[in-house]
């Protein structure tokens, strides 16, 4: 019966081995429970820097990526793109990586940016000014890390050199075989110019008591926006959001004054938050020549001075930056006298003035008063950042923690006193208790909702420049302005269309897709193990007369044994 059944068998390999062999087996092959999902990561990256600005190309040239990845310790980059850890790389691995014409970055950033240690911030925020001062050719991104990313990582980093020269030649060589690789892709147009990109800014006044236009004037300026190696991570909570909240702040309390008539001073005050402050300005240039080239009786060119606001949420030292120290008894000098006597009530603030000269050469002012002060208008920043060059004005690090609350609260108290003794006319000892108290006093629940809110979100000119649709936190900043002053308006900064000033590039983020692939080595095992494969079916296909006539012969022997 065995021998029957045997005989079936191989009756049946005749007629279909050759089928089984070429379809079924394959078939098994595909249908495997392996699912293709796990071979493939798809995660948002944002785009490094990409713009002109007075037709000087910076950041980042191109988009498109399609390239095998590699970590940084993996040389050659030729043709790769590396995957970097922020904390690792250094000014030198960017410019090997440039150097090499590799083909794309990815940087990968910690999800909690405030636990970085100092040092190691340091050292990255000098990373971004250098990678912002020329144009790069190949594509830069960065990338939170998360598990997913993280997990992709250390895959990578099993095939690095570094771990590579830890294993035995014994281990290294299946290690490599079974070893997976990622390759990155980024696909879509190239990068394109924005078009009808309007930077907003956001005015308003509050009249003091009789003829305005016989009435001293000044001006409270402050830019929203935020600037970093990444528009789409450029959050910058204290520069200048800082800046932003203590404006509000002050519209609040001042406006008190206004609405009151025992307490309405003889006193004009204008507001702006002004737009593109990153980009040299061009928001605050704009607002300046509305008012100055304009025959509507504007305000702001008899304005006693104008106080802008740059980076105030932390430290115990305040600077009064001018590009030309005021003269005694001028109106800038009494405000200066009045912002030292309100800082010693504090007993926790030191004042300094800071001179600086223009430099017209440069091709970013330093200050926002600046541009004030080259249309001849008197006017001073205050902030807690000693040196314009503060890498703390232009980096991605400039997060929520940045920003002290309290001492915040402090220095907006410290400028709206001063502001209030000049506007009264009150020096000295004339009224030793601060103006600001009781029912007058700064809120720090308001404070701290606008710091939370301009820190939720992106605020690179890029993402808040206007088209059609205009930016919803422009229309918040309205809106709480609207509440406390009057005359409010839009002054509209639009780039000249044959000779732009400024050009903003699009996408400012993407997805990236990561897909699993093999080493060059797996594809060479591979074809030999299918090469064995197909040679031993074809010589059981050639000699399987062979292989029948042994069965045959030894089947008889056994039935010939057994009778």
């Amino acid at each position: 019966m065995y021998l029957e059944g045997a005989e079936n068998f191989f009756e049946f390999l005749r007629g279909n081995f050759l089928l089984y062999s070429i379809l079924v087996v394959p078939l098994l092959i595909v249908i495997s429970p392996m699912t293709p999902v796990l071979a493939a990561h798809e995660f948002t990256v944002y785009r490094m820097q990409h713009f002109d600005l007075h037709g000087t190309p910076h950041g980042c040239r191109s988009s498109i990526l399609n390239m095998e990845a590699k970590t940084l310790y993996t040389t050659p980059y030729t043709r790769r793109c590396v995957v970097a850890r922020l904390s690792e790389l250094t000014f030198a691995h960017y410019q090997e990586i440039i150097h090499q014409n590799a083909g794309g970055l990815l940087i990968l950033i910690s999800a909690n940016v405030s636990s970085i240690p100092s040092s190691e911030q340091q050292v990255i925020m000098e990373l971004e000014k250098h990678m912002l001062e020329d144009d790069v050719t190949i594509p830069v991104y960065f990338a939170y890390e998360t598990e997913e990313i993280l997990d992709m990582y250390y895959s990578m980093e099993q095939t690095s050199p570094l771990q590579q020269k830890s294993r035995s030649a014994a281990e290294e060589l299946p290690s490599s075989i079974t070893s997976s690789g990622y390759q990155l892709v980024v696909s879509g147009p190239q990068p394109k110019a924005q078009t009808d990109t309007q930077i907003i800014s956001i005015q308003g006044k509050l009249c003091g008591f009789g003829v305005e236009e016989q009435l001293p004037t000044v001006a409270i300026v402050t830019h929203y926006d935020a600037y970093g190696v990444a528009p789409a991570l450029s959050y910058g909570s204290d520069s200048n959001g800082s800046g932003v909240a203590a404006l509000l702040e002050l519209a609040r309390l001042l406006s008190r004054l206004y609405t009151n008539s025992r307490t309405h001073p003889r006193f004009n005050l204008l507001f702006l938050l002004s737009g593109g402050g990153k980009f040299n300005y061009q928001g605050t240039k704009k607002w300046i020549e509305d008012n100055i080239d304009s025959s509507d009786g504007s305000l702001l060119p008899d304005a006693l001075y104008t106080l802008c606001l740059d980076t105030i949420g932390d430290e115990d030292n305040l600077y009064l930056h001018v590009s030309k120290p005021p003269k005694e008894g001028s109106p800038g000098d009494i405000f200066y006298k009045e912002l030292q006597w309100a800082a010693a009530q504090s007993k926790e603030v030191n004042i300094s003035l800071v001179h600086k000269r223009i430099n017209l050469a440069d091709e970013l002012l330093s200050w926002e008063h600046e541009r004030f002060s080259i249309r001849r208008l008197p006017a001073f920043t205050v902030s807690h950042l000693q040196s314009p060059r503060s890498l703390r004005k232009t980096t991605i690090l400039d997060t929520r923690e940045n920003v002290n609350v309290d001492k915040l609260a402090r220095n907006v108290k410290i400028i709206a006193e001063s502001l209030a003794r000049h506007m009264y006319n009150i020096s000295g000892e004339t009224l030793s208790t601060g103006i600001f108290s009781e029912s007058l006093s700064i809120k720090k629940e308001y404070l701290q909702a606008w710091i939370d809110q301009l820190s939720s979100q992106a605020r690179s000119a890029q993402m808040l420049s206007s088209g059609s649709v205009r930016h919803p936190l422009i229309s918040s900043l309205e809106q709480a302005m609207s509440r406390y002053l009057k005359d409010v308006k839009f002054s509209i900064f639009k780039s000249d269309k044959r000779e732009p000033e400024l050009v903003f590039y699009e996408p400012v983020y993407t997805q990236m897709n990561a897909y699993r692939v093999k080493p060059a080595i797996f594809d060479l095992f591979l074809a030999i193990i299918i090469g064995s494969y197909l040679g031993i079916i074809y010589l059981l296909i050639t000699n399987f007369y062979r292989l029948e006539r042994l069965m045959k012969s030894y089947a008889v022997s056994v039935k010939a044994k057994q009778s």
